[in-house]
């Protein structure tokens, strides 16, 4: 026995080598296809009895396998078919839109979270009041009106000083 093939250099035909003379990989490709089931190369190398990395490695085969996948199977009709190629550009859409959607929710968590937050502070009495300004402002007309209220005092006292100083002489007029 010798090892010529597996120590010698390797030729523009050494890939074909190692496949038999008799290839089993057509035969499987022809037995999935008549059976109607998935096309694949892992598909393909199980039924012809041979690992699957044998297919990439000789480029007539792995073409011969990727051109009868993309072929409908036998007995079908034409109409409302659908291709392996649109099912996986339906997976990779739906896969991106999941990716948005999970942003998305997580977005909403983190605002709502917040919210919820921001309500258990205020309600517990511990931040701040949620209108500052609208207390300072009130604040201001407060002490307005008491400094209002302070001169009107301040007035009607003088004019009550003045009336006792009128009712005092009044008095002392009549008791003369």
């Amino acid at each position: 026995m010798t090892l010529d093939h597996i120590t010698g250099p390797p030729g523009p035909s050494a890939g074909r080598r190692l496949r038999p003379p008799t290839d089993p990989c057509p035969q499987g490709l022809d037995k999935l296809a008549a059976d109607g089931e998935e096309i694949t190369i892992s598909s393909v190398a199980r039924a012809a009895g041979v690992h699957r990395s044998l297919i990439p490695r000789h480029s007539d085969l792995h073409a011969a396998v990727l051109a009868r996948a993309s072929e409908p199977p036998p007995g079908t009709t034409t109409g409302t078919q659908v291709s392996r190629q649109s099912l996986l550009a339906d997976v990779a859409n739906l896969t991106a839109r999941n990716g948005r959607l999970s942003a998305h929710i997580t977005r909403l968590e983190r605002r709502l979270s917040e919210a919820l937050g921001q309500a258990a502070w205020e309600a517990s009495g511990l931040g701040a009041p949620a209108d500052i300004e609208t207390l300072k402002r009130r604040t201001t007309e407060l002490a307005q009106q008491i400094l209002d209220l302070r001169g009107e005092l301040a007035e009607r006292d003088e004019d009550l000083e003045a009336a006792r100083a009128a009712n005092r002489e009044l008095m002392a007029q009549l008791n003369r």
